[in-house]
């Protein structure tokens, strides 16, 4: 790339153009533009890329309507830069133009930002990373084609760059915490053997862990606090963070892999009144974040997102400039989709949820965003926050019921099998037959922001006090139990139940009705020593941990497997009911719901208060030339070994079992087929299939 050391290279040659937005190289310089609707002046200063010295600053000579722009002849790419405004006295905001401010459409940064009290106090260009030119020649869209995933083979696997490849001891070290180190071949080689057909990784954006948790001597690890919604994250690159996140896409779309990203477009890090200003705040912050009026007529920031700021996604510029972030993100660099964080944010017009919002229905009508993947996590904390069931087709949602039924289930609470029963086969009274597709529910029993697999059955209270905030951080309401010990102990009793639910939980998740999301490192049997809330832990708490003892081997085996199994079915990853108008094609000729006793489970046996154990059989349609499957799924979360009586099948024929996770291991397993009676044991849960013998 090259690079100007020579002031007398920058000539302004023009007034430019307003569009399109941020820096774009020309034939003979670069074009700069800016939204800046209520600026008195935007000075444009240049750096130098070796010191981060400044050379020049430019005002910009045009304004047109709320932009500011300039042509620049002797710029290119790899030229730093960055922006100072003169907003005037009054309001909201006084920009002293001693802040220096990141570009919100620059597509590179020169490095990570750090908060630094005293080099933010007076000229703040010390602190704040610079805008880095870039030619879109020099990051042409890639010619290895993505997968195509059908919605109902998609197995979601959540990931953290870092985490993901820290302690891997194939990735070499100063690839580790790197898109180099993730696209590894050994570490795709595990998640193609795990049988996952899409990694969501955690943010890839840039951004600035908060003022206090880093006077604390703490960090933001997770990255849900972007200072810009383009430029990649500098922390995760070696030499040129876009170039290798590229590759790193490219590695896992050569492998069958897709990958989304999820996205922070809630808010930003310059957090609310008394804030830094790093980039909007300087530009725009009347444009770009929610505002309201306190009972005293003060002007302050809505805080939907809990994190003192709430992006304005429904005024022109931010709609704009989070579609244009987005489609960067597909045609630049590859991604196949995206996870929402705080989706509701999304559809705030201005303050209050609307399913139809612009920005809602800009995305979906979107030639290039329509037909990704659209992940929405769909609560935030404003007002009608929860909205769970309420976003527009072809969306994908985050099932918090799902979870909470699910570990309240297997954990033996009374009352709960029938909301069990209902989220098994794809919480259709969320997501209704003939609006939603059954895969709209994306299914978790653990997500980021919580426990691990492993810490749900070892921990029934959470121990955070590492994040230095006395434990009071973190959820409260996890579900979980520790079956007889706090933490880790050497009692096998306790071990091998805490193995079978965690086998319980994991089987449950696979065979759900929907889409099922992992969390990155509970098929290693990862911990997190009980923290549920390691946003702040860049350190082996948070890093997974690749050394695996025979217990973790069987475990990872296990998942392995019943993802398998998953796959190999149309029944167990899609029903096509005949009263679900969603589709015209059908692959189900009857469900059938039993009690133990083999009779029909009636509606008030599944309100029974103990009831806890029950099975379900799904029998499938002639589909061309193939053989109709026929499953039977039963469980027993009761603490009492049931004597099941299997569906009446023809004389020669019998039910097959392919899992039982009363073993703790698949080598344990029998093999073997059963015709009338089973006696399932305490706390678990079995697949057979029928099977007609020859003869």
């Amino acid at each position: 790339m090259n690079e100007i050391r020579d002031t007398a290279l920058i000539v302004e040659s023009g007034m430019g153009e307003p569009h399109p937005l941020g820096a774009t190289v020309t034939h003979n310089g670069c074009n700069f533009a800016v939204y800046a609707p209520d600026a008195k002046a935007v000075v444009l200063c240049f750096f130098n890329s070796d010191t981060e010295e400044a050379i020049s600053e430019h005002p910009l000579p045009e304004k047109t309507g709320d932009v500011w722009h300039g042509h620049f002849s002797g710029v290119s790419a790899g030229q730093y830069y960055g922006y100072r405004v003169e907003r005037g006295k009054g309001g909201l905001h006084e920009v002293p133009t001693d802040k220096l401010l990141i570009d919100p459409y620059a597509k590179k940064i020169s490095r990570a930002i750090k908060w630094d009290a005293r080099r933010y106090k007076h000229d703040s260009q010390f602190m704040i990373p610079k805008c880095i030119v870039l030619d879109q020649n020099d990051y042409a869209p890639s010619h290895v084609s993505a997968p195509v995933i059908p919605k109902h083979k998609r197995v979601i696997y959540e990931a953290h760059v870092k985490g993901l490849t820290k302690l891997h001891p194939d990735v070499p070290k100063e690839h580790r915490g790197k898109f180099i180190g993730a696209a590894h071949p050994s570490v795709i080689k595990h998640l193609k053997a795990l049988g996952i057909t899409t990694v969501q990784f955690m943010p890839l954006c840039s951004f600035m862990p908060e003022p206090f948790i880093t006077e604390k001597g703490l960090t933001n690890y997770w990255g849900y606090n972007p200072v810009n919604f383009f430029a990649p994250e500098p922390r995760y690159g070696v030499s040129d963070a876009l170039a290798e996140l590229k590759s790193m896409v490219d590695a896992y779309h050569t492998a069958g892999l897709e990958v989304i990203v999820d996205v922070v477009f809630n808010h930003t890090a310059e957090a609310g009144n008394g804030g830094p200003i790093l980039s909007y705040k300087g530009f725009c912050p009347y444009q770009a974040y929610l505002l309201e009026q306190t009972k005293n007529g003060e002007l302050v920031y809505s805080n939907h997102s809990g994190c003192g700021n709430t992006v304005n996604t429904s005024q022109p510029f931010m709609m704009g400039l989070i579609l244009d972030a987005m489609r960067h993100w597909v045609s630049v660099i590859g991604v196949d989709g995206f996870r929402f964080d705080l989706a509701v944010c999304l559809g705030r017009e201005p303050q209050e949820y609307n399913k139809k919002s612009g920005l809602l229905r800009a995305i979906s009508s979107d030639p290039i965003l329509k037909e990704k993947v659209l992940l929405a996590e769909p609560w935030d904390i404003g007002p009608g926050g929860y909205q769970v069931g309420n976003f527009p087709s072809p969306w994908l949602e985050v099932n918090d019921k799902y979870r909470d039924t699910v570990r309240a289930f297997w954990r033996g609470d009374d009352g709960v099998t029938a909301d069990f029963a209902t989220r098994l086969m794809g919480s259709r009274d969320i997501f209704h037959k003939g609006h939603r597709h059954i895969s709209t529910s994306v299914n978790n029993v653990t997500y980021h922001d919580g426990f691990t697999l492993h810490d749900m059955v070892t921990y029934a209270e959470r121990h955070n006090l590492d994040n230095l905030e006395e434990n009071r951080d973190g959820h409260g309401h996890n579900l979980s139990a520790n079956y007889g010990i706090e933490g880790e102990t050497n009692d096998e009793q306790i071990l091998a139940m805490r193995e079978r639910q965690k086998r319980n939980l994991f089987a449950t998740l696979i065979f759900s009705q929907g889409t099922p999301h992992i969390l990155g490192g509970d098929e290693l049997s990862r911990t997190q020593n009980g923290n549920n809330n390691a946003y702040c832990q860049d350190n082996p708490i948070s890093w997974m941990n690749w050394e695996l003892n025979k217990r973790k081997q069987d475990f990872l085996s296990f998942c392995q497997y019943v993802i398998r199994l998953r796959q190999s079915s149309s029944l167990l990853s899609e029903l096509k009911l005949h009263d679900d108008t969603f589709t015209l094609s059908r692959n189900v000729k009857e469900i059938n719901w039993y009690k133990p006793d083999g009779s029909d489970k009636a509606s008030e046996d599944w309100n029974a208060h103990h009831n806890k154990a029950f099975g379900v059989e799904i029998k499938g349609c002639v589909m061309g030339d193939q053989k109709p499957e026929h499953w039977f799924l039963c469980v027993n979360a009761s603490e009492s070994d049931v004597r099941f009586h299997l569906p009446s099948v023809i004389p020669r024929g019998g039910w097959t079992m392919h899992l039982d996770t009363r073993y703790s291991s698949l080598e344990e397993q029998p093999s073997i087929c059963i015709q009338k009676v089973f006696l399932q044991a305490s706390k678990s849960l079995t697949l057979f299939s029928f099977s007609q013998f020859s003869g």
